[in-house]
């Protein structure tokens, strides 16, 4: 009886010297794993001997204000407290530093991710038959990265490569390469809002195989510039024979790149894309023979280059430059002008050509001042 009467004073007196020491804590690191076992303890009633005759632990108690559920544990309940006291609910009590999984991601990493969680949740509640397939590919994931190094290896393994053999390869070119994140965000919105096709962030990193294949040769890329060429040719083979497109991992790609429709894009060794590019499907960068060295054009930032078009050479398409469809590009185009035909010419002619006002790849328009260039009419 002494024992019980003497453990419960000892309560009540690590509940008054919580009470009174709780305002005065600075930050969440502040608090020792002993304090915080104690700010769980539940406080006893005064009349604590009669408490301890005949009475169960429950009865002891009353309700711990910071319980998350008065029926749980105190060991679940510690677990929950040290949470309250690390979020901003409790700003009365202690100054915290808001909750974040991981403090290296920034803020627009994180709200894309939940955005496309989101979008997935909202997919499932449509056709619940996918459920499966969200959660293995997004809500499982714990990160925008882990998500895409876990598609991109189940899309491209086979069976004499395993998914989890590529899932380390992407998992540790990800992580280490912020700037490829960062380019990953930038193609997602590229896509969602060029693209009218794209009726979400997640259908695009599912299902379009432009972005996949774009983000597959960011890794490649990497790895060959780190000198580990073997492994990145052969990303650039299952890329190929998965997406049908096949960019060497020599080539530099810029960010916000759209790939639209992608089927049959060949990239080039030295070939250099610049940022906010949007190039269709069948468009070949290369070379015009066996000439070693740099032999691949270099595209500008905001260019667009129409479907099936071939620009072949070391030759520089300048910034906000469009190429219309079909055209065969082997000369320099100077920026914001239209080149069109096979081979191609500008539009308005090579003295006076006609200078565009507003960026191509963004408005994704083919077809302006097209009347300049033809009169053919159906």
């Amino acid at each position: 009886m002494k024992g019980l009467i003497l453990q419960a004073r000892y309560l009540s007196l690590s509940v008054s010297l919580y009470n009174k020491a709780g305002p005065s804590l600075s930050a969440p690191n502040a608090i020792s794993p002993s304090f915080l076992s104690l700010t769980s303890l539940p406080r006893l009633k005064q009349n604590t001997m009669a408490a301890c005759i005949g009475a169960s632990r429950t009865a002891l108690t009353e309700t711990n204000p910071l319980s998350c559920d008065p029926n749980k544990s105190q060991i679940e309940d510690q677990t929950y407290n040290y949470v309250k006291f690390s979020r901003p609910s409790c700003a009365d009590r202690v100054s915290y530093v808001p909750f974040c999984p991981d403090r290296s991601k920034t803020m627009e990493e994180v709200d894309l991710w939940r955005k496309m969680q989101e979008e997935a949740r909202y997919d499932v509640e449509q056709e619940p038959v996918l459920s499966n397939y969200y959660y293995n590919s997004i809500l499982s994931q714990g990160s925008l990265e882990r998500a895409l190094a876990n598609h991109l290896s189940m899309k491209l393994s086979n069976s004499s490569l395993p998914s989890g053999t590529l899932f380390d390869v992407f998992q540790g070119v990800v992580v280490e390469g912020k700037e490829i994140m960062m380019a990953v965000m930038d193609d997602l919105r590229a896509v969602k809002e060029r693209d009218p096709a794209c009726v979400s962030y997640v259908h695009c990193f599912l299902n379009f195989k432009g972005f996949l294949a774009c983000q597959a040769h960011r890794v490649a890329h990497k790895l060959w510039s780190q000198g580990r060429k073997v492994l990145a040719l052969l990303i650039q083979n299952r890329v190929s024979e998965v997406f049908a497109v096949d960019i060497h991992p020599g080539a530099k790609i810029g960010r916000g790149i759209l790939f639209d429709h992608a089927t049959g894009v060949v990239i080039g060794e030295t070939a250099v894309i610049g940022n906010d590019v949007s190039i269709l499907h069948n468009v070949t960068l290369g070379g015009t023979g066996k000439a070693c060295g740099d032999r691949h054009p270099k595209i500008g930032d905001g260019v667009l280059i129409g479907a099936g078009t071939c620009i072949l050479g070391n030759i520089r398409i300048g910034d906000g430059a469009k190429i219309g469809a079909g055209s065969v590009v082997v000369k320099d185009v100077p920026a914001r002008t239209t080149a069109v035909g096979n081979p191609a010419r500008l539009i308005g002619g090579k003295d006076n050509p006609i200078k565009l006002d507003k960026i191509p790849s963004l408005t994704m328009d083919h077809t302006s001042h097209i009347s300049e260039w033809s009169d053919y009419v159906i």
